[in-house]
């Protein structure tokens, strides 16, 4: 093991012992990285090196950055963080905030202090953004002023946090006034050793409750040096635009780390739904896009308005890119989509197969520097035809922050994905279905036991089941099924205040679109919900509304 710089050793104890992680592949040249790295040298600083400084980095409505703009906007954090804040080498930092060139500055500059991030969703509630603030032991947050409102909530309930610093505020204590101090503009890379973690993402889990996924300095660079080299194949010219939040490890390397990894730039829109997206491109001229599956499903119909001509190529993650979709999008705009599979656990994408070689209803084939195969439950690669589990390998891999599930999501030194696969005899791997009990709807994941535990919290509820219902438009809806306490009514009304309850309790997005209420729910001669056999009411329900 290299050498850490971390002072504060947290990451580094929690991680899973080296028998529990999986296999680690680095055959290509590109990803045999030094001992000691810094990343943002590479994303930022080394741009400077070479005399690129003026070129355009970050793109909003509001500002534009070059890169020399935004080296120096986060040597300036960096000061803060380690001369104000009292930020150490390993400390995490909560970041919370919409996409916009601050939250990418917030970012890079905790890792070049040494630090680690946790980044979290606009949409977050309290009791949501308390779980990684107490299982990461966060103690400074960073936070968009206008996002105020749910992390002071969570004060009470995240008893680590110590002190919660705005940007956007415009107060005497902001951190756009601490930014200012006299000889802040420099700030020397934390010598950080290639294995430090220096970035925490969580992910929703099968179960409902979070999972942290640990990521090291190497990690950020190994996805751009695999699918952003030799799937993505991006150059310095191109402009990024996207849908997903940046605190999405999907956002994260479409909108931040590919461009930047090339010398290119990225738009950055805090609000980006298909209507958002079309008008942007045109505008500032977007070359690349990423998003899911239902924005291009959205789009599609009102491409016409639009002016999509600078557009050169589409990536889409975070649900299963429908053939339908596919062919749509070829023949309106000549452009074949890059479907991609990845993980939060592998970072970023490990499937998907460069334009030209792309498939109609196939994901791909594995991206260079990855390994994949389908295996039987017993852990056996199956033949090309048959269904079964999805396991990957690669230079990323699942490394959870001290917990139980490692042992699940890595099996003979395999990330197993939780996917059901076949791989065809072109070694074309095409989605089947999801394994576990997540719902993926319009590229968001969503966990059906978090949404039954909120449901449950209403006096209304005396039990439900959550699971993922078909739909043309997202892909799959959250749908409820719910038994009722004596003394209230299955009506309207009922369905709205539950949905309402969820919602404010929640991200709005994982709210029940869909709630039946039924006598009982299926359960086994042991109690447990029969999950599968909801499933199987659900996409009856789907056919039967699809039918009338």
């Amino acid at each position: 093991m290299i050498r850490s710089a971390h002072v504060d050793t947290f990451a580094r104890d929690h991680l899973p012992a080296p028998q529990q992680q999986p296999e680690f592949l680095f055959d290509l040249p590109e990803l045999r990285y030094p001992q000691r790295l810094n990343c943002v040298s590479t994303f930022i600083d080394d741009w400077l090196t070479a005399g690129y400084g003026d070129r355009d980095c970050l793109i909003s409505p509001t500002e534009r950055l070059s890169y020399a703009a935004l080296a120096e906007r986060v040597n300036r954090i960096a000061n803060v963080l380690t001369r104000d804040l009292g930020m150490v080498p390993g400390n995490r930092v909560l970041l919370r905030g919409p996409n916009s060139p601050m939250m990418v500055a917030a970012y890079f500059a905790v890792i070049k202090a040494g630090g680690i991030v946790v980044a979290t969703m606009p949409l977050l509630r309290a009791k949501e953004l308390a779980f990684p603030l107490t299982k990461a032991e966060i103690r400074l947050a960073l936070c968009d002023a206008r996002l105020a409102d749910e992390i002071e909530k969570t004060r009470p309930l995240a008893p680590t946090l110590q002190r919660i610093v705005y940007w956007g505020s415009g107060a005497a204590d902001s951190l756009e006034t601490l930014m200012r101090k006299p000889g802040y503009e420099r700030f020397a890379p934390c010598d950080t050793a290639s294995d430090d973690v220096c970035l925490i993402a969580f992910t929703s889990g099968t179960t409902g409750v979070p999972k942290g996924t640990m990521h090291f300095q190497r990690d950020l660079l190994a996805i751009c040096d695999t699918f952003g080299k030799h799937v993505l194949r991006a150059v310095h010219n191109d402009r990024f635009i996207g849908s997903p939040p940046i605190a999405f490890t999907f956002g994260l390397g479409g909108l931040v780390l590919f461009p930047l990894h090339v010398g290119a730039s990225t738009i950055l829109l805090e609000k980006a739904t298909p209507d958002d997206l079309l008008p942007a491109i045109g505008k500032f001229g977007a070359t690349i896009c990423f998003t899911a599956p239902t924005a291009y499903r959205a789009m599609l119909g009102k491409l016409a308005a639009h002016d999509l001509s600078s557009l050169r190529k589409c990536v889409s993650a975070g649900e299963t890119l429908p053939a339908a979709t596919f062919n749509a999008w070829l023949a309106t705009t000549g452009i074949r989509i890059i479907d991609g599979l990845g993980s939060t656990e592998m970072l970023h994408i490990f499937i998907g197969s460069p334009e030209e070689t792309a498939r109609a209803g196939a994901t791909g084939k594995p991206v260079p520097g990855y390994e994949a195969r389908v295996n039987d439950e017993a852990g056996r690669e199956l033949p090309a035809g048959v269904a079964g589990r999805l396991a990957v390998r690669g230079p990323t891999g699942c490394r959870y922050l001290g917990d139980q599930r490692q042992a699940d999501y890595v099996q003979d030194a395999w990330n197993v994905t939780g996917d059901t696969y076949v791989r065809d005899a072109d070694g074309y791997f095409c989605y089947q279905a999801r394994s576990d009990d997540m719902i993926i709807s319009a590229g968001y994941n969503i966990a059906g036991p978090e949404v039954e535990a909120v449901l449950l919290e209403h006096a209304a509820v005396a039990e439900c089941g959550v699971v993922g219902q078909p739909d043309p438009e997202r892909g799959q809806i959250v749908k409820a099924y719910v038994v009722l306490r004596q003394g209230f009514t299955a009506d309207a009304a009922l369905t709205r205040t539950l949905q309402e309850h969820v919602k404010s309790t929640v991200a709005p997005y994982k709210y029940p679109r869909a709630i039946e209420y039924v006598n009982s729910l299926p359960r086994t001669e042991t109690g447990k919900l029969q999950r599968f056999a909801l499933r199987r009411m659900a996409v009856e329900s789907a056919a039967s509304k699809l039918a009338s």
